[in-house]
């Protein structure tokens, strides 16, 4: 089989930390953390000169900038297992450089676009995540494989790991297949119309109205807090787990787990950094929807902004007259 190389990367610095040629067709993809905010030039720059015996086939850099490593014809030393190297294209991200490891939103999207334009040279159809182990090397059940798989590390870090149905979510989009290994959805057009409102009783609110249903769950999507509607006033989908039929969201608590949970303007990573959780404290969530960087965000009882849900436990369920704060909370 004749290899080709990303046409996405914009630096190249081979390293001779690899094996030649790979042994094994390319049919998964092994996603890494650096530990380090770095560019792509810096994480092929350090492959190229380190004197251990490491290296990615590409490093995408906290600028969104993508850097070649190792050839995809060849087989990187990355996952501490020689067989899936042999068969995966491996991918090193810069991230923070402690729990939960995070990426910026620039190399985010930058690994989106460059896992998709492997998976399209590669014969890739479609990207499979199901978190199991033991599907390694199943890759009509699962062709993602991670680090911490292989050796006893956290890479790629929780931030990254929790995101991999995500990330194939979005390689799929571009691929046009399904996370799941299922055949895509064909759009259906009925009669019935269906609105993307914040509740049924507010008409007010209506984003839109539309026959198509997967037109209607996109608009829905693009607004945090809203769901679909049928005529009859059903909700048929909601960006929210916690709502009723009625599409009222039932407020609940969380626990927050992690030391410093950024607290943002919006549902999404792409939106500004207002504010910083410390205390571990007990929080009331009053809306879910979904956004860029988590898994689902939660909007705070105060309305100082919304959180990852991801780094917290959630507790049991209360009524919206029951809300409480701690006394010394600030949201």
């Amino acid at each position: 089989m004749a290899y080709t190389n990303s046409p996405l990367v914009t630096y190249e610095r081979l390293t001779n930390n690899r094996t030649s040629p790979r042994n094994h067709v390319i049919d998964t993809i092994t996603i890494h953390c650096i530990v380090g905010q770095w560019t792509a030039k810096q994480g092929c720059d350090y492959f190229a000169t380190t004197d251990r015996q490491c290296s990615a086939n590409y490093v995408v850099g906290k600028d969104g900038s993508i850097g070649l490593s190792v050839e995809e014809k060849d087989r990187s030393w990355c996952s501490s297992n020689a067989a899936n190297d042999n068969r995966a294209i491996t991918i090193e991200v810069a991230s923070d450089t402690s729990h939960p490891y995070a990426v910026t939103d620039k190399a985010y999207e930058a690994l989106i676009k460059l896992v998709a334009d492997v998976c399209k040279r590669n014969g890739i159809k479609k990207l499979l995540w199901k978190a199991d182990k033991s599907l390694v090397g199943q890759v009509d059940k699962q062709n993602m494989t991670v680090h911490r798989w292989f050796a006893n590390k956290a890479c790629p870090g929780d931030y990254l790991y929790n995101r991999h149905g995500e990330i194939a979510e979005k390689v799929n989009a571009i691929l046009g297949g399904s996370s799941e290994g299922e055949d895509k959805e064909t759009p259906v057009t009925t009669a019935t119309l269906y609105r993307v409102r914040k509740t049924w009783a507010d008409a007010k609110s209506q984003k839109g109205a539309f026959k198509n249903l997967s037109l209607a769950k996109a608009c829905a999507d693009k607004n945090p807090g809203y769901s679909v509607f049928d005529e009859n006033g059903k909700v048929v989908y909601s960006n929210s787990v916690s709502q009723t039929e009625d599409g009222v969201f039932t407020p609940y608590k969380v626990k927050v787990t992690d030391s410093a949970l950024n607290i943002r303007k919006g549902a999404g990573t792409n939106y500004a950094v207002s504010g910083v959780i410390r205390d571990k404290g007990v929080y009331t969530i009053v809306d879910e929807a979904n956004g860029t960087g988590a898994t689902k965000w939660g909007k705070l009882k105060s309305g100082a902004g919304w959180i990852s849900l991801d780094y917290t436990k959630r507790l049991v369920s209360v009524s919206y007259t029951h809300l409480m704060l701690p006394t010394n909370s600030l949201v």
